[in-house]
């Protein structure tokens, strides 16, 4: 009699690897050799958050920080902002108008040097020029008059 054979176990997807971040890693798997945790990318340096206000690169996302700059001779702040060029890895799925947190690599082309290794959640809508009544304003009351 032959040993009862044991029925094929499922690979399973690739665990993430530790990047040294306290960032969860992704459920899914990917094959992008530039991604932190499926890759061989180190990440080091700056780690920095901001929001996705483009995706129209392949596997690159355009990431803005806003911040506030005082001016003492006017007492008072203005607003600046930077924007990141940062690799978008396939496994994140990232969409467009989420708080992402970005971390620096190597350079990964001229203008590239971070990647993105968390999703933060959804970011707070910004209030375009042409509404200029915000989200949560009342409509205006209609008085009707007395005939």
């Amino acid at each position: 009699m032959s040993p009862a054979r044991a029925a094929p176990k499922k690979k399973a997807a690739p665990r993430a690897r530790d990047i040294g971040l306290d960032v969860r890693g992704p459920k899914t798997a990917c094959d992008d050799r530039h991604c932190p945790f499926h890759g061989r990318l180190p990440v080091r340096g700056q780690v920095l958050e901001g929001t996705v206000v483009s995706l129209s690169m392949e596997k690159t996302a355009v990431v803005e920080r806003t911040l506030l700059h005082f001016v003492r001779k006017y007492e008072r702040y203005e607003k600046r902002r930077r924007r990141y060029l940062a690799h978008n890895p396939p496994c994140l799925a990232i969409p467009l108008g989420h708080q992402v947190r970005i971390a620096e690599t190597r350079p990964l082309s001229k203008l590239v040097s971070f990647c993105i290794v968390e999703d933060l959640g959804e970011a707070a809508r910004r209030l375009s020029a042409e509404d200029p009544t915000p989200i949560d304003a009342e409509p205006p009351a209609v008085v009707k008059e007395a005939a």
